[in-house]
């Protein structure tokens, strides 16, 4: 028995509100998150996000 394509659609759904907000914080625009979804390229974005300087640390506080 296969499961129902609505689980498929709420687990992307799932998967992708996170992330998306987490590009947000870092400063970035969250459809970046939308590569979670293409198998290499998410680990290889997750390393660039990870040791990369974020927009929101190159942004100085008077």
């Amino acid at each position: 028995m296969h499961p129902h394509p609505v689980f498929g659609l709420l687990a992307a759904v799932l998967a992708v509100i996170p992330a998306w907000k987490v590009v947000s914080k870092a400063g970035y625009n969250g459809a970046w998150s939308l590569l979670i979804f293409i198998p290499l390229v998410n680990v290889i974005m997750m390393y660039v996000f990870a040791f990369s300087q974020w927009p929101t640390e190159r942004q100085t506080t008077p």
